[in-house]
């Protein structure tokens, strides 16, 4: 039962996991840079994210400019875009297996084939996590590094956006769901090993009627 109560904690944090990494590939505020200028009318705020460039005038004006070309964009981008997709894709993929493989379902078969379930979902999932976690400590650092350079000019310095804080946090949960799937998984093989059912006796008694005749019905 304490299996089961686990397996549905790492259900529920798988599934915050995949929404937060396909919130964070589509969000376009990877980057964040406010120009305030002379006076309030000319602020703007920039965001930069994977796969657009959105600029908020303090007007109320809002446009957004796609990233059609893939070369021209620097080598962290083009990672976190691979990366972030393959973490959608995982996560999904393994939050589907690993459903079922819980104990609290009624698919997957045996208990055999559930647990060999139980086990790929937690791996994709930890792949998941992984592959979301990458881009968003790469992406970070290369943000640090432009900020602290003294040879750029304030006005092309960024910070961080939440796209970034929330990628993080989404690969965390995903990491966290899978280790849990995987040793819960490891744990029932284990019981399974240590304790093995035990086999009925055999029933040593004849049925009546079958007796066999002795050497008293001779005399």
């Amino acid at each position: 039962m304490a299996s089961a109560g686990l397996q549905l904690l790492a259900l529920v944090l798988a599934l915050g996991g995949v929404s937060g990494v396909l919130a964070a590939t589509l969000l376009p505020n990877w980057k964040v840079n406010m120009d305030a200028g002379s006076n309030i009318i000319t602020a703007i705020v920039q965001l930069q994210g994977l796969w657009m460039d959105c600029t908020w005038y303090s007007t109320g004006m809002f446009s957004c400019t796609l990233k059609f070309s893939v070369l021209s964009l620097p080598a962290h981008v083009q990672a976190a875009r691979a990366t972030m997709v393959l973490a959608c894709v995982l996560s999904a993929l393994g939050t589907c297996t690993a459903t079922v493989g819980m104990e609290c379902t009624r698919l997957g078969g045996d208990g055999k084939t559930k647990r060999h379930a139980s086990f790929a979902g937690g791996l994709c999932l930890v792949s998941a996590g992984v592959s979301g976690f990458i881009p968003t400590v790469w992406y970070m650092k290369e943000i640090m590094a432009n900020f602290l350079d003294l040879t750029v000019p304030e006005s092309n310095k960024h910070e961080p956006g939440g796209a970034v804080y929330i990628g993080f946090v989404s690969a965390v949960l995903l990491l966290t769901s899978g280790m849990i799937f995987c040793t819960s998984c490891v744990k029932k093989n284990a019981d399974a090993w240590l304790h093995p059912p035990k086999q009925q006796p055999v029933p040593t008694t004849k049925p009546e009627g079958n007796s066999a005749y002795t050497l008293k019905d001779y005399v």
